[in-house]
């Protein structure tokens, strides 16, 4: 099913700033055109005041109604006495009596007989004489009406521009965004080393492209570490299957040589060797998959390392130092550290001269597993290379007791999962000190 067809990010941003920008203008054009009119009609109000006092001060001097430009189309006056018989006029009124209330406000009034509209304002002076004063409308409404067609013609103008610059502008602000995406695009399973661009701004588009970058760092490590993993696999199956044929084909070519209990014997040795294997990268795989075991169960750690030691007394002729177990609790997966528990010790005793220390404690809110041997010990600059996965120090050796290379890895793997870290120090036995810390549960 196509997916519908929406406008792009430019696109979206252009429109909404446009009528953002469309409707403060339009609603600024409106705003200023009756503020104007009002200015103006402001203006007319104090120019009639002006009319009634020259008015009334030219009846009271005596000197008759004259002052006001009687041929002046827009200005007007009339005079009525109290029975409102006109008693004098603009001559623009040609005798014609306006209909004025007889409050004080200033009116909006038509002259008969004509198309222009005034603004009057009424008056009642001495001698119970009412005098009408009023302006013509029609300058007021040309002024308004200029402002209002170049308003109309200015606000889609500047709008028009707005959108313009505002495409053109973000266009460019996008521009490396897009550039990105198909940098992005460009990157296969095949080419994971390539990388972005990175422009070196501090803006959030160089960020980004950092980010986008770390993540195609991570992405390519992850690539590695799993076609590693993969040979690695394949190199240490290889060697119990190619065993096994070779037991195989010398039994089948040399029946005599090869009696039934030696074959069986090592039938069994190899398809014990591979299960270990294939448990151990099962188990790695679990791990890796499972990242987040803060929300497990409560661990009792020291009842994991005192089993383990008396497993170890049980089945080896080596000395278990268990004293410096206290108690220690930790959220997590229950079986996974007990894999951690095992790992360790039966590391120590697989390189143990004689002795082998066990301890536990909380220190700092952190539960801190201590194993120790009296064996050769790990040379510091292999340290952290003997917690990968396949890697075997003493490569015979482990070859002959069955190792598979992966112990330690599930280590620090699952100590790693559960927030700890694990990490391998000079023993005051002689050999190896293997330190993990986890975040202890708050006994409170």
């Amino acid at each position: 099913m196509a997916r519908p067809r929406t406008l792009s990010l430019r696109g979206r941003i252009t429109l909404v700033s446009t009528a953002i920008v469309a409707v403060t203008l339009v609603g600024g054009a409106v705003v200023f055109a009756l503020v104007l009119r009002g200015v103006l009609l402001e203006e007319l109000h104090t120019a009639l005041d002006r009319d009634l006092e020259q008015i009334e001060t030219e009846l009271d001097t005596g000197s008759g109604v004259g002052g006001l430009d009687a041929d002046d189309d827009d200005v007007l006056f009339q005079i009525t006495d109290d029975s409102g018989v006109l008693l004098a006029g603009s001559e623009s009124l040609e005798g014609r009596l306006l209909s004025v209330d007889g409050d004080d406000d200033a009116q909006v009034i038509r002259v008969p007989d004509e198309d222009t509209d005034y603004l009057v304002l009424a008056e009642k002076q001495h001698d119970d004489v009412t005098v009408v004063a009023g302006r013509s409308l029609e300058n007021v409404d040309e002024s308004v009406a200029t402002v209002g067609v170049l308003l109309a013609g200015a606000v889609p103008l500047l709008t028009g521009i707005v959108a313009l610059l505002t495409w053109i502008v973000v266009g460019r602000a996008l521009a490396p965004v897009e550039r990105m995406r198909r940098e992005v695009d460009a990157v296969t399973a095949t080419n994971l080393e390539r990388r972005i661009n990175d422009p070196g701004r501090a803006d959030e588009i160089g960020r980004l492209a950092r980010t986008m970058n770390s993540m195609l760092d991570r992405l390519d490590t992850s690539q590695r570490a799993q076609r590693q993993f993969v040979s690695d696999a394949s190199h240490e199956l290889r060697s119990p299957l190619a065993s096994l044929r070779q037991y195989a084909e010398v039994a089948q070519a040399h029946p005599d040589r090869v009696n039934l209990d030696d074959l069986s014997e090592a039938v069994l040795d190899e398809g014990d060797r591979l299960e270990r294997l294939v448990a151990g990268m099962l188990l790695l795989a679990r791990v890796s998959e499972r990242r987040d075991t803060a929300t497990g169960t409560a661990v009792d750690l020291d009842d994991l390392m005192l089993a383990e030691a008396r497993r170890l007394r049980d089945t080896m002729a080596l000395s278990i130092d268990s004293t410096g177990v206290g108690p220690a609790r930790v959220h997590g997966d229950q079986n996974l550290l007990g894999q951690v528990v095992r790992n360790l010790v039966d590391n120590a005793a697989q390189h143990a001269s004689g002795r082998v220390s066990l301890s536990l404690g909380a220190i700092d809110g952190q539960a801190l597993l201590v194993v120790e041997d009296d064996g050769h010990g790990v040379p510091p600059g292999e340290r952290d290379r003997v917690f990968e996965r396949f890697v075997r120090l003493d490569e015979s050796r482990a070859r002959a007791s069955g190792g598979t290379g992966l112990g330690l890895a599930i280590v620090r793997e699952s100590v790693q999962a559960h927030g700890g870290t694990v990490r391998i120090v000079e023993s005051t036995l002689g050999g190896a000190r293997f330190e993990v810390r986890l975040p202890a549960v708050d006994e409170a």
